[in-house]
Order: C-alpha cells, then structure tokens, then sequence
C-alpha cells in the first residue's frame, strides 16, 4: 500500500541529505580516529535517563529533547507552559483555566478541561506519574533537567505515554552547605520571591528545603464596574527532600510537595459575533466588539475564580547488587481545583458554571536492572497506578436568561409570522410571548420557563486501576551495534457512575407527545401551533441526563494491550550514531466526565425497551475507546569538538486517537479512525566561538486523518477522512543565541535570545477555518554573576509583542459567535539573587 507524501516533504531529497550528513561526518570521524582524538575534546556530554538509565544524549539512540537547568533559569522559564519557548516538538496550550493545559509532541496530544480523558503524553516529575494537568502546573523547584521523548513511549513508561513523554528532573539534597535565594520584580507589579537551602546532617543523611511565591497582577482590563483584572498570578510552592545513603549501594530520596494556585483566569476575546449579540446588547449587555481581539478586554459579570491545591510524597530506594541494580519509586499525590466562572462571556447574568475536582493517585515502579559490562543488559519491571477521580459542576440560570431567550425567540417569530403570505401580527398571536403561550399549554406556571432559580448539576465518579509489566533487552553483537528489544503488558480497568439534578424544566418536556387534548397530542390537536414546535426544541439544549450504571450501561471498561519497541543502534565511531526503531503504544479507554456524555446509539433499543430512556434523550458517546500508536524512525546523532547535531524522520500514526470537542455545553468524545504524521525533528548545537554558542531545533510535519467520519464540525458532524488536523503546525523551530560573558575579576554572565516560529494552522475543526494561529515569538535575557555569589538578570517573553491564539470555541447558547484565547502579551522583569556554598 503506497504511503502519502507529505506536502513540501521529499523523503529521497531528506534521505539522501541524511546520507550526505553522515558521510561527511563519518570522513570526518575516521580522521579523527586515526588521530586518536582524547575523549574530553569532544563537544559537552550530557546525561539523560530516557531508558531509565544514564546514559549519554550522543549515545542513546533515541529521539528525545533536552533542556538543561540553565536554560530554564537563563530564560525565566517558570512552569512547564513555558517550556515550548524552547522545544519546538512540544506544544503547551492553556485554556478555560488555570488547571487545564493540554500537551502534544509531534502533533498528537490531548487531554485538557475534559477530566475523563488522560493526557496522551505522560509527565514525570522525578520519576512520579502525574496524571492530569491540574497537578502538572506549578513553578519547576530546581530543576535539574527536562527530557522530552518523542513517540510513544509505552514499553517503559507503561500507561498513556502513546504520543510521548515529558520526564523532568530535579536536584536532588546535597552533604555540602548550599543556598539560594532570588527575588524579582516585573511589569504588571510582577513579585517573585525564591529560594532552596540543602546540607548534609550526618554523613549518611542530607536534606534540601525549596521554596517560592509568584504573584502578578491582571492584564486584561474589565468593561464592567467592580470586576477586576484577568490573568492574574497568584501562587505559591513549597518542597522537601530527605537523602538517606547509609552505604555506598542504598539510597533513599524522600520527597513531599504542596503548592496553591488561586487566579482569576482565563482571557477571552470575541472573534466573530453571530446574530444573538444584537440580544445582549438590546438588554443592555455588553458584548465585546471583534475589530480589536487583542485589547485585553473582558465583559465578565463577575470575578471568575480558579483554585488548585495539589501535594504529594514520593519515595525513591536504590539498591546496588553485585549484578543488578533495585530501583522502587512509590508515591502518593492529592490534587484539589475548583472555578467559578461566567461562560456566557458577557456582562448579562445568562449562565454561571462552578465546577470542582479532586484526584487522589498511588503509583508503584519497582525495576531490575543488570549493571556493568556485559553482552546483555536487561531490564525488567512493573508499574502499578491507583486512581479516583471526584469531579462534578453546576450550570446556573442567571437573572437574564429569561429576558435573553424571550428577545431571542420573539423577535425571530416575530419575522415568520411576518413573512407569511398573509402576515399575523406576533402580539395578536402570541400576547405573553412566545414562552408565555407554550407554558399554560403544557401546565407550567407563567414564567417557569428559563427561571433564574433552574440548574443542572452533575457529579461524576471514577476509579481506575492499572498494571504494567515490562521487560527490556539490549544485546551488544558487537562493541559498535546494538540491537534493543522491550516488550510491555498493560491492563487498564475504570469504574464510572454519574449522577445529576436537573430541574431546568422546558428541557424535561416531550414537546411533541407531553401534552395531549382528548388523547391527541397538542400539536395535531391544535395544527397551528405544529409549526413553531421545531423553534421551542431548538431552546431544549439541556435535556435531562440518563444516570449510570443501570441494568444496559454498567459504566466499565477494562483494556488491556500488549506494546512493544525494538531498535538497532550502529556507533560509526566516538562521535557519530545512527539508529532505527520501532515502536507501538497504547492508552486506554477515556470516559467522558462532562454533562455531554450520551448513551451509545447501539444501546439505544436496549434503554427503550428497558423504560430507562429519558425525556428528549439522544445518544453520543459515553466514552472513546483505546489509543493504539505506532512509530517508525531512522536518526543520527552526532557529536564533534565544537558541537552536536541530532536528526530523526519519523512516521507516526494513532489509530483510534481520542477527540474531544468542546461545543458550548459540553464536550463531545469520539475516536479518530486514524490520525497519522511523517516528519522531522532536528536539534543542533554549535560554538560559534568561545563564547557565542547557537542553537536551532526545528520539527516538520505533515498531519493527515487518514479517517475520521462524525467528527465535529462548526455546523455539526462532518467527514474530516483525508484532510489535515487542526492545531497542528506543520513546521515550527527554536533559535536561540547564547553569548557568554567573562571578566578579568572573575565575573561571569551572558547575553541570551530565542525565537520560536510556528506555522499557521486552524485552531480546531469545530470553529470557521479563518481562525487560525500562527506564532513568531522572540525572548530574550541577560544576566551578570560575580564572585561574592550575587546575580542579577534582566529579561522579557513577547519582545516583539507577538499576537496569536491559543485556541477557540463556540460559546454556549450564542449560535454563531465564537471565542478565542488570546496569547499573553509582553512581559519582563529583573531579578536579584544570592547565592551561599
């Protein structure tokens, strides 16, 4: 079966480039042989722990990004959202809130306000799982490292890790008196305070003390009286580590964090106003006018409120045995997040949603590891996670919903009965209005219809259990070739039940067969009344929701695959290495835990005949079956006096990916038929001189749904099989300039800026193709070290004011208008810190 080329992408041209790289670099190596180089000249070897072991970047023949600790302290990177200023494979979105973020590597991720669904790249702090967004985000405490691995990576990271893997590392306790403290200051009254201490106790025991406090005010401005700025900062952390060695061959690492965040997120600018604006604004509302998206503006009738509480503990033991290692990593993790928000995004009280989560996790590693040098390096493990998920929110009728659907709905009555062939006069037939008539009809109260006192609330409950066993092979044929082999079992059980309170009441009643007159349905027993029927179910968008487990639905899904990778590595000599890989991955089933989850269409027979069905009920998803991924790579990596270069070509495809789509109320889930990517990744370093180093890291892509037949389109469900994904850039890079700076005192610093490119691309299938994002983002720092440990540094993210979208939706009850979240404007600052060994 041919395979499709990508677009602007010549396999043979990249091949053959490829080709001509490594055998002028081989040329270029042998030379260096037969002058038998020393080792400690060539370019700065750095260790990573990609294969769970350390090994060196050069030497492990695996497509992964590193970014050191400096780079992050140089360029001010404070959480892991920023992380995408500096690896061009990896894409960090923020959204509705503060604790929802999605990441994708290659173009393949998700997982974001949706709590059901896990993210299909895994983060790892210090070896520990963290399954959802929410306990992710946080200001990074001494980060030592972050790796991002490309592909999936489920034979060693176990589950949902099918698009890759973000593995950050910090410094551990030291036996040696060591201490920092900055503070910093930034535009928008930005206050930054940080700082660690660590020493020895004993000679077997060590500890280290972390800390730090960021706090920022809004930048978006409120149009409405009393509500104050937007995109806030406000959070806190706090870290400690205990280091016990009471021998050379046992180590134990003991971590405990907790962090806060309490912010009033997220902006959000009107991009295409439909037809019910003129709604609002005929009730005095305010919607926000499009010409200018990035004003900063916001016409929220209230503060909205994001609250994230997330702690945990983790305990790391090492066992050195005369031919094996012992590694047990168990942790234990509680998140806490709760919003209160304005989702109609105008200054009208129309809907109000208060939503909370709380996530409790236990994981367990235990791992085998052969040690020293031998022919066979095996590994063997098991990963074992516990989770339960208590998520639930509330949608509330505002004082203004009643007055918005009666304007809504009158005035377009009003134009039908005024475009008859003999036009009626709308008061002589409706003189309540258009609700007003339709409520006695069905024995409803004179205003029962959209009252300000209706909510809809659902609460969602989800326990979930899984187990991994993996095992790797590395057989050395011979000192220069490799060959690797892993294989890995995953079962993956959940455990779902959903419960809801639902007193809107106009969404609970059979229009066509509710009301009857002499056991004739009201519309055949008043004719006149069948052709405004459709207008009333139009309004119906909150029917009531069919509770599970019940005797069709048992609310469970068990899973279980069996991944696996195998690679063949060559060293050509000390500086130059060329791989091949492998590999599948596999994540399982995700539930959707949002009030649009719907019965599947096959259990519909069932549900009726069962008398389970409820009013109005229509069918959906309840949950979208298992992610299976599979990857194909040919790299090189190369590594010389004066730099390094690694180059990867990959085709990646997802069978089944999870989508899921936000469409004003709720989300809708599905699988992608199959979703898949040709590319290619490259990152490079170079001293340019002693002091001037350049780097550039670029991805190419060429994404494609292969099929993907129901998907969500702006209008409804569409057919998107052939057509390219949205929010997949399919060419982005990072280049960055390093000038480092030496005095004759002994001071030290640097000069430092970093471009990012993104390319244009729709930002999601299910708004109007025109909105699109397209990024061309420039930093840039400097900083000073002088001898007696101070520091100072300058910096600011967005030099050039760069404008784009992080995403966008339709809002709800608004049909027409869409929303977008704008990107952050500039932003800079300085810091001053000590630094005490």
């Amino acid at each position: 079966m041919s395979k499709r080329l990508p677009a602007r992408f010549n396999p043979n041209r990249t091949a053959t480039l490829v080709a001509l790289c490594l055998g002028l670099h081989c040329q270029a190596a042998m030379s260096q042989e037969t002058n038998e180089q020393a080792e400690d000249e060539l370019y700065e070897q750095i260790l990573i722990t990609a294969s769970k072991r350390s090994t060196g970047l050069q030497e492990t023949p695996i497509a992964v990004s590193v970014t050191s600790g400096e780079a992050i302290e140089q360029t001010q990177v404070l959480d892991i959202q920023d992380l995408q200023a500096l690896v061009p494979t990896l894409r960090v979105n923020p959204l509705q809130r503060s604790a929802n973020t999605n990441f994708s590597i290659r173009g393949f991720g998700n997982g974001a306000n949706n709590t059901g669904i896990e993210p299909s790249v895994g983060v790892f702090i210090d070896g520990v799982y963290r399954s959802r967004a929410a306990s992710q985000i946080g200001d990074l405490p001494r980060v030592q490292q972050v790796e991002v691995l490309s592909g999936p990576q489920s034979t060693l990271f176990g589950k949902n890790a099918s698009a890759g893997v973000i593995s950050i590392r910090t410094q551990g306790p030291s036996f040696t008196e060591e201490g920092k403290l900055t503070l910093g200051v930034g535009n928008y009254n930005q206050r930054l305070l940080k700082g660690y201490y660590t020493n020895g106790i004993t000679e077997e025991v060590a500890f280290s003390l972390s800390g730090g406090v960021n706090k920022r005010d809004g930048y978006t401005e409120s149009v409405v009286e009393g509500v104050d700025k937007l995109n806030n900062r406000d959070r806190w952390n706090i870290r400690g580590q205990a280091l016990y060695e009471p021998s050379t061959d046992v180590k134990f690492r003991f971590i405990a964090d907790y962090s806060e965040i309490d912010e009033r997120c997220c902006t959000v600018a009107d991009v295409i106003n439909g037809p019910t604006t003129a709604v609002v604004r005929a009730l005095g509302g305010t919607v926000l006018e499009t010409d200018d998206p990035f004003a900063f503006k916001s016409a929220l009738n209230f503060n909205p409120s994001n609250t994230v509480e997330d702690g945990g503990v983790s305990l790391q033991i090492d066992v050195d045995f005369d031919t094996f290692a012992l590694t047990s990593i168990t942790a234990y993790r509680n998140n806490k997040s709760d919003y209160f928000a304005d989702v109609d995004y105008t200054s009208l009280d129309i809907l109000t949603e208060e939503g909370h989560t709380e996530i409790d996790t236990f994981t367990q590693e235990l791992r085998l590891t052969s040690v020293g040098d031998n022919t066979v390096d095996w590994m063997f493990g098991m990963f074992y996670f516990s989770e339960e998920v208590d998520t639930g929110d509330t949608l509330f009728y505002g004082q203004n919903i009643r007055p918005y659907f009666d304007v809504l709905l009158n005035s377009g009555v009003a134009q039908a009965l005024a475009s008859l062939p003999t036009p009626l006069p709308f008061d002589a037939v409706f003189p309540d209005g258009f609700l007003g008539a339709f409520e006695p009809l069905y024995g409803q109260a004179p205003g029962t219809f959209f009252n300000e006192n209706q909510f809809v609330n659902s609460e969602f409950l989800q326990k979930n259990d899984a187990l991994s066993v993996f095992f790797n092979l590395d057989y050395h044929i011979s000192d220069r070739l490799t060959t690797t082999v892993g294989v890995s079992y995953t079962e993956d059980e959940k455990d779902v039940s959903v419960e809801q309170i639902n007193n809107e009441v106009l969404s609970s009643i059979d229009i066509i067969n509710g009301q009857t007159v002499f056991g004739v349905p009201l519309s055949t027993a008043v004719p006149a009344l069948a052709g405004f029927i459709p207008t009333l179910q139009g309004v119906q968008f909150l029917p009531p929701q069919l509770v599970f487990p019940n005797t069709v639905e048992d609310g469970n899904t068990n899973d279980d695959k069996v991944t696996w990778s195998a690679r063949i590595a060559y060293e050509i000599n000390q500086n130059v290495n060329v791989f091949a890989t492998a590999a599948t991955g596999f994540k399982a089933s995700s539930w959707n835990l949002s009030r649009d989850t719907r019965p599947f269409a096959s259990d519909q027979s069932a549900l009726e005949s069962g008398n389970l069905a409820r009013v109005n009920q229509t069918y959906g998803t309840r949950y979208a079956g298992p992610e299976e991924s599979t990857v194909y790579e040919l790299g090189l990596k190369a590594r010389f006096k004066h730099g390094a270069f690694n180059v990867t070509l990959f085709d990646q495809t997802i069978e089944g990916f999870q989508s899921s789509t936000f469409v004003g109320t709720g989300y809708v889930l599905a699988n992608a038929g199959k979703q898949s990517t040709q590319g290619l990744e490259f990152d490079s370093t170079l001293d340019v001189t002693e002091n001037l180093v350049f780097s550039f890291a670029a991805t190419i892509l060429d994404p494609v749904y292969d099929s993907f037949v129901g998907a969500n389109g702006v209008n409804g469900p569409i057919d998107l099989s052939g057509t390219q994904p949205a929010g997949i850039h399919e060419r982005s890079f990072v280049a960055g300039l390093t000038y480092h700076l030496e005095f004759e005192n002994g001071t030290t610093g640097f000069i430092r800026s970093d471009y990012l490119h993104e390319s244009e691309t729709q930002l999601v299938e299910n708004v109007p193709p025109e909105l699109t994002r397209e990024v061309n983002m420039l930093n840039a720092s400097a900083g000073l070290i002088f001898t007696n440990g101070i520091s100072v540094q300058l910096w600011v993210r967005n030099l050039n004011n760069d404008e784009y979208y992080l995403s966008a939706f339709p809002p709800p009850i608004q049909a027409g208008s869409f929303n977008a979240y704008p990107s952050q404007p500039r932003t800079f600052g300085a810091t001053i810190s000590y630094m005490f060994d």
